[in-house]
Order: C-alpha cells, then structure tokens, then sequence
C-alpha cells in the first residue's frame, strides 16, 4: 500500500497519532480524541464526489467559518524571500473568542508551517481539512491559477493528506475544497474515488485581497443565513484584513443569536448524511 493510501485511509478512518507541538506555538496538552467516523454526504451518479454548500436553514441560526491555508505549489522561493502565508493573529483572535471553525489546508502550506499545522489539528475548537496539495486548479481558466492535469487530481489530493499527517495532524476531515472554487464533472469524478465531501460556501467574504476591512464585515453579515458556510483565508499577504473582519463579525452575529460551528456539524444535520 503506498503511503499516500496509508495517509488518506488515516483521514477517513479520522485517527492518527500526534507530534509534541513546537513550544513557538501554543496548542492543547493532547490532541482532540479521534471521535466516530465524521459525517459525509452520500456519493452522486456515476460515484461523482458530492458537493456541500450550506446546511439546513430551518435547525436554528447555525454558521461555519472556513478559512482557505492556501499556499501553491511554486510559492516556497516567496516565502523564503519573507512573504506570510501564515496568519498567527488570526488564529489567535478565533482562541480568544472562542470560534469553532474548519481550516481547508493545501499540503504545501503544511510543509511551510508544520507547527501551525500541528498546532491547529491538535485543537479541539478547529477541524483540518484537504484544500490540494498544490492548490493548483482543478479547471482550466480558474482565477489565474496554474493548473493540475486531470491523471494527477486525485493523487494531488492524496499527497496533501500525506503532508497534513506528517505535518502532524493527527486526523484530518474528509473534506476537500477545491482550489478557487473551480469544479466540474472530471473534476468530481476524480476526487470522488476517494469519498470525500467537496465543500463549498454560501457566503463569499471577499477578504481575498482586500484592504477595506468594514467592506468586508458589510459583505459577510449581509449574506450570512442560519447554515451558511463563509468563506474566508488565513494568508495575511493575500488577505491582510480577516483578522479584523473576525473581530467585527464574531460579535455581531452572536448578538443576532447566531451559533458558530464548524463544517462537520452543518454536514451531520443534512438529510442523507452517512
């Protein structure tokens, strides 16, 4: 069996065994116990991966943040050179208010920050999720994005479920983001061999690149319904302004009666889940 296989059996199967968390960065005394297999919707025709945009609307105000770790495959000489596709304040401000939330993490930005990694999957509050491990788009014509061939899809998934354990996360959701967004049916027929959920969102944030945070937190709490899914990324060079929009939204929706979740819950309370 090889051990990209091995890997994403682990993930699946949500179990696995942890590293000691570098004393940098502060993480749980142990990590979060391996619970029941994680919840997952059922396989579309013709085994296509099945696609999770929001959860129900009608089982109380409930919404998951996500947040995007993405950091491509070619953009190591840039982190050498200083760039941060890092955002430790962010998830600092999620701790301090206590924000359960799901991180979708490509498998490069792993390698890059193994004790973030660590850190986050050994933190009951956070779940980690597959993002790809080049973040190289599944489509053509995607944001830009260079662009993974359509033999390598399913194994650029596997390898980031390789980078996330040996990252020591120690059990990764079976939970796949596509990167930019961008799908089609290949695309899910690829990744569907594996039986993961592609997760999507309801609620595009639009910190990408912003600079204007109020705009930002004007668009999230606009489009936020009970069951939404916002999306929204955790690279301070990309997106220099989510850990402000954080500040604002948090409090704000909890003062509209809203209850933060992550993504496995939204999925658990959908019709069909297995």
């Amino acid at each position: 069996m090889t051990a990209a296989c091995v890997a994403l059996g682990a993930a699946l199967a949500a179990c696995g065994t942890a590293q000691a968390p570098h004393a940098g960065h502060p993480a749980p005394a142990r990590p979060a116990p391996a619970a029941a297999k994680p919840p997952t919707l059922p396989a579309g025709p013709g085994g296509l991966a099945p696609v999770f945009s929001n959860g129900p609307r009608t089982l109380g105000k409930t919404v998951a943040l996500t947040f995007d770790a993405d950091m491509t495959a070619d953009q190591g000489p840039r982190a050498a050179a200083g760039e941060h596709f890092d955002n430790p304040a962010l998830i600092t401000t999620l701790r301090r208010l206590k924000v359960p939330a799901t991180v979708f993490m490509t498998g490069r930005w792993a390698d890059e920050y193994p004790d973030q990694a660590r850190s986050l999957g050994r933190d009951p509050q956070f779940e980690v999720a597959n993002h790809s491990y080049s973040h190289y788009a599944f489509t053509g014509d995607c944001y830009g994005l260079p662009t993974v061939s359509a033999v390598n899809m399913k194994s650029d998934v596997e390898r980031a479920y390789a980078a996330l354990l040996r990252a020591g996360v120690p059990h990764p959701m079976p939970y796949f983001r596509f990167p930019g967004g961008c799908y089609d049916q290949q695309a899910l027929r690829a990744v569907g061999a594996l039986g993961v959920t592609a997760v999507q969102w309801d609620v595009v944030s639009g910190d990408a690149f912003a600079t204007d945070a109020d705009a930002v937190t004007k668009q999230v709490l606009d489009g936020v319904k009970p069951g939404s899914v916002v999306v929204m990324h955790c690279t301070r060079s990309a997106a220099p302004t989510t850990e402000r929009v954080v500040r604002s939204v948090v409090p704000e929706l909890r003062k509209r009666g809203f209850r933060f979740v992550k993504v496995s819950e939204l999925i658990g309370e959908t019709p069909g889940h297995r």
